[in-house]
């Protein structure tokens, strides 16, 4: 049983969907303190031939909350960011396939931050062939709420690890400083990482803007490129001793 864990993202970069089809279960933090400065919200698309930021806002609220407390902002509107986004990759070979799927996401319903990042994911997913389950970390975790657990960082992986009968927990390469091989190994499950290497593809012009939204892979590249690259554009990198 090969597992990942992460916190929910906004449409990340391919190097996230590759760990979810590297492994048999994935599971997303739901309960997990939402960060301002971070990508959970937001991501870059192309525009132009430069990188740019495009955002879902999130209502103002309380600095300790975690994710699945908070909300989505009543500015946001999402023909205008959808809009944005048409006007960014209007030309792009597989534009008239990818927008529905664009439409879908930014236009649910649910105001809860949560749950749509969590749409956003399971449907990217079901759209680019990846089959692997997703699970909410609050199904497992033994709570009621994350507060009555003291497990936090490693310890509260290796306890996901442990509920779930993992033998092997797999991260992205920047977690490498994060976790000690030993500890996983105590709890007889073996640590590794993936790093994304072959993801390379025509866009508009060079050069190639690389590690942007999911959104710039699925505009440029049909689903067998993709599939591709989900399959072979990483490689595994074994844990520090």
């Amino acid at each position: 049983m090969r597992i990942a864990i992460m916190q929910p993202y906004l449409l990340p970069y391919i190097g996230y969907f590759q760990l979810i089809n590297h492994v048999d279960r994935f599971v997303v933090y739901d309960r997990i303190k939402y960060t301002k400065k971070g990508w959970i919200n937001r991501n870059r698309m192309l525009r132009n031939g430069d990188p740019v930021t495009f955002t879902v806002p999130v209502r103002k609220d309380a600095d300790h909350l975690d994710i699945y407390q908070r909300y989505v902002a009543e500015s946001y509107v999402p023909g205008k960011l959808i809009g944005q986004i048409e006007g960014a990759y209007r030309g792009a070979p597989q534009f008239a396939v990818t927008m529905p799927v664009v439409h879908e996401i930014l236009n649910y319903a649910s105001k809860s931050l949560f749950d749509f990042l969590d749409h956003s994911l399971r449907l990217t997913c079901q759209h680019i062939g990846i089959k692997t389950p997703i699970v909410v970390s609050s199904a497992i975790e033994p709570l009621p709420c994350r507060e009555a657990s003291p497990l936090q960082g490693q310890d509260r992986v290796i306890g996901i690890c442990t509920a779930l009968g993992a033998t092997d927990y797999v991260n992205p390469i920047g977690g490498l400083e994060l976790y000690d091989a030993g500890a996983f190994a105590a709890h007889d499950v073996s640590l590794g990482f993936i790093r994304t290497t072959k993801v390379h593809y025509a866009q508009f012009v060079e050069p190639f803007q690389p590690s942007l939204s999911i959104l710039d892979v699925m505009m440029f590249n049909d689903l067998d490129r993709i599939c591709e690259f989900l399959t072979t554009g990483f490689e595994r990198v074994a844990p520090r001793s």
